[in-house]
């Protein structure tokens, strides 16, 4: 519990965390940084690493008065990360999508979704692997998929760099402009956990989607082997 504590601690003061980490790290914070947003994007075990909030903090850092982060800098560093990260999330998928994703009588491992997940990212997986880039949880899973479904990386590659560019900047600019508004200042916790809340507002939505037609499914099946 206490590790959870301070975990939850760390993502409420970002703002005061960075302001430490800047002094004590220096100019390796920046490859502090750089490795967080690619394991959060790069990784499929690590979704609960700080992406939005962290951007957003750390822009507000870059703004604040003898900041030595410099903003372009951030752009180019944790836009490359971003990028970096969904292009190996993208490669493993791919390595092990064929080889886990082979039994025929699996319920979550079958051949059957390897096939779907192809189907869908050939139609509809460029808007996806941008759009998911703006929602904690999907951005980690998104590449992960579309490597499995087989998803050309031609195809891929040219949203990933759309995607990982329009997510950091936007973020890092966000905490950038409105950083030295008294208002955030005073209520920077609110503002973080604000961002965390309702970027998990659409993963909750589709949990809750996915468990309804799971459920209406259920009942469907057994009114077909069970008919009255």
């Amino acid at each position: 519990m206490e590790i959870i504590a301070n975990f939850a601690d760390v993502f409420l003061h970002l703002d005061k965390y960075l302001n430490v980490w800047a002094g004590a790290f220096g100019v390796w914070l920046y490859v502090i940084l750089f490795l967080v947003i690619f394991c959060e994007t790069g990784l499929v075990v690590t979704p609960v690493l700080p992406g939005d909030s962290l951007l957003f903090a750390v822009g507000a850092l870059a703004a604040g008065e003898g900041s030595s982060m410099d903003i372009t800098l951030l752009c180019v560093v944790l836009g490359a990360a971003a990028v970096l990260g969904d292009a190996a999330n993208y490669s493993i998928g791919k390595w092990v999508g064929p080889k886990v994703f082979s039994s025929e009588k699996s319920r979550w491992l079958n051949r059957k979704h390897l096939l779907k997940a192809h189907e869908f990212y050939e139609k509809y997986g460029g808007k996806t692997i941008i759009l998911a880039r703006f929602l904690p949880f999907f951005r980690t899973f998104a590449p992960f998929v579309a490597g499995i479904g087989s998803m050309t990386y031609a195809k891929f590659a040219s949203y990933n760099v759309i995607g990982g560019v329009a997510w950091t900047s936007s973020f890092l600019l966000l905490g950038y402009k409105f950083a030295g508004l008294d208002i955030i200042k005073k209520n920077f916790h609110y503002v973080i956990l604000a961002i965390i809340i309702i970027s998990a507002v659409p993963a909750i939505i589709e949990v809750i989607k996915a468990r309804r037609e799971h459920v209406r499914d259920l009942a469907l099946k057994r009114k077909v082997d069970c008919p009255e």
